[in-house]
């Protein structure tokens, strides 16, 4: 059509030729050849190194120790940023960098499972309100403990009582920094390497996206959660149970619960076996037998003991127990199987294994013991048994560390020291047994105590 329009006239052909022209010149061209600018370089900060500052936390001793930690942690490889996320705002606690009243309060000898007499100890285990709460916390996660209970192969009555004696249910978790209470318990000393490793773990938890810096609330010694766990036991047994993505211990059910089961299953549970039964024995019985060994159930059979209950032994395969005797020769009796000692690896004592045990009972309707607590013998302070140790190793027989607990082998001490004077070797510690072994009568022999610390 523009050659038409040229063929009509010139002049038309002319503004069309400059038309053209011009459109073609607005048109996509081909770029001249240039070279390409260098991209834009933005500067990075240099890494940090070298020691991390902090102000001031108002203690030196506290202040020294930090400079020291920060630098090792550093050193050992762990994350700048969340060591100074753990260590910038820590201050002491009185609890442990008060008084020397206040920081004694957190010895072990002060706490209720070696301080109280056991009777006393169980009044809140079994108490109503725990029992009850127990009962209803398995029927309402009934279909979380069959979970559990497939999955690890640990009875739910066993959880549940774990769970209420060390929150009350994830009631109450405590409410301190884990790190600050860590790293108290390090500058006061007394436990300075055990918090220190557990700082260090705590850290590698935090690097690992378990749990953030805002979740780590613990309880006055540092552990954490509705089951109470310490840093290593929640890195090497922690479990996201629910699938969220994060080992919840402090507000998921699933996940601390599950995680205690773990725990517990690779401490050695064996699902559906006692972990004790109250027993009856025989007029004038050899109790220097009740010695912390084990021995086959026939033996035990053998030598007049019977389930209180009556019948036959039914230990689902468990083959071997020991006869204990929380309260001497005059209290319940018991053989405690291998679950007794599995307990203990959550808390090392006796007393606390024994109130798992017997609560977790409770929870399934089986209240314990049937035999009655002899309240009438006064039980020794922790005073008193350290002047009971020290008299004992003074006369050979071997009690330990004077520290004030009557743990296992001051009872054995103890029998032995009854036994070779033919009295009734049950081991217990009482104020006539004090003053057999100290030779001063009981009055006496609490006024010594009580100059003791």
């Amino acid at each position: 059509m523009a050659r038409l329009a040229v063929e009509r006239s010139h002049i038309a052909g002319a503004a069309v030729l400059a038309g053209l022209l011009a459109s073609c010149a607005a048109g996509p061209q081909t770029p001249p050849v240039t070279s390409t600018p260098p991209p834009l370089v933005t500067q990075q900060p240099p890494a940090e190194t070298g020691p991390i500052t902090y102000k001031s936390s108002g203690n030196k001793d506290m202040d020294a120790w930090r400079a020291s930690f920060s630098a090792r942690a550093l050193a050992s490889g762990r994350d700048r940023t969340v060591v100074k996320s753990f260590l910038e705002n820590i201050s002491p606690i009185d609890l442990w960098l008060g008084s020397e009243v206040q920081a004694a309060a957190t010895g072990i000898s002060d706490q209720a499972e070696f301080a109280k007499p056991i009777w006393d100890y169980l009044k809140v285990p079994l108490g109503d309100s725990r029992v009850s709460t127990g009962t209803e916390k398995l029927q309402d996660e009934a279909g979380l403990f069959d979970r559990i209970e497939a999955t690890y192969g640990v009875d739910r009555q066993v959880v549940a009582a774990i769970w209420g004696m060390e929150t009350s249910f994830g009631a109450v978790i405590g409410n301190f920094d884990a790190p600050n209470t860590l790293a108290n318990m390090a500058v006061e000393g007394r436990r300075k390497t055990l918090a220190e490793n557990e700082l260090l773990t705590l850290m590698k938890v935090v690097e690992r996206g378990d749990a953030t810096r805002q979740d780590l609330i613990a309880g006055w010694a540092g552990a954490m959660g509705q089951t109470q766990f310490m840093p290593s036991t929640y890195l090497a047994y922690g479990v996201d149970f629910d699938g969220d993505g994060k080992k919840d211990i402090w507000k998921s059910d699933a996940d601390a619960l599950a995680s205690a089961a773990n725990y517990l299953a690779q401490s050695g549970y064996a699902r559906g076996q006692p972990w004790g039964v109250e027993v009856v024995v025989p007029p004038d019985y050899d109790y220097s037998l009740a010695d912390g060994q084990e021995r086959r159930l026939e033996t035990w059979v053998a030598t007049g003991v019977t389930p209180i209950a009556g019948g036959n032994f039914s230990t689902n395969g468990a083959d071997y127990a020991e006869l204990w005797l929380p309260a001497g020769a005059d209290g319940p009796k018991y053989l405690l199987f291998h679950n007794f000692s599995v307990f203990k690896k959550y808390n090392n004592a006796d007393s606390y294994a024994f109130a798992v045990g017997l609560s977790g009972d409770a929870f399934l309707g089986a209240r314990g013991p049937v035999t009655a607590w002899p309240t009438q013998l006064a039980p020794l302070s922790v005073a008193d048994i350290k002047l009971l140790q020290a008299g004992l190793n003074s006369k050979g027989y071997d009690a330990g560390v004077v520290d004030g607990i009557a743990g296992r082998k001051t009872k054995t001490a103890l029998q032995g020291f009854q036994k070779d004077r033919g009295m009734v070797a049950d081991g217990y510690p009482t104020k006539a047994m004090l003053a057999a072994v100290t030779g001063q009568d009981s009055a006496t022999a609490a006024a010594a105590a009580a100059s003791v610390d």
